[in-house]
């Protein structure tokens, strides 16, 4: 599952990168968003672009395309 097809509220974390993504891979382990990191998904826009997680204590907000980017096992609890 990719970030993009989460809804607010739901959990997760990073599994791993898309491939065919090395220039948002990069973006993204720079902002914290490593292999094991939970987070939740705190709003989406209207369009779906972009989207807010809560991460290590503080908000990102994420492209559509950066999304997709992100690999994640979702939280099936909070599901």
């Amino acid at each position: 599952m990719n970030l993009d097809q989460m809804k607010v509220g739901q959990r997760g974390r990073v599994q791993g990168f898309a491939p065919g993504g090395r220039a948002y891979r990069q973006r993204l382990l720079a902002m914290g968003l490593t292999p094991g990191t939970p987070f939740t998904v705190t709003r989406l826009a209207p369009l779906g672009d972009p989207v807010e997680i809560s991460v290590r204590g503080f908000a990102l907000s994420l492209r559509r395309a950066e999304a997709a980017a992100l690999n994640i096992d979702l939280d099936e609890a909070m599901a």
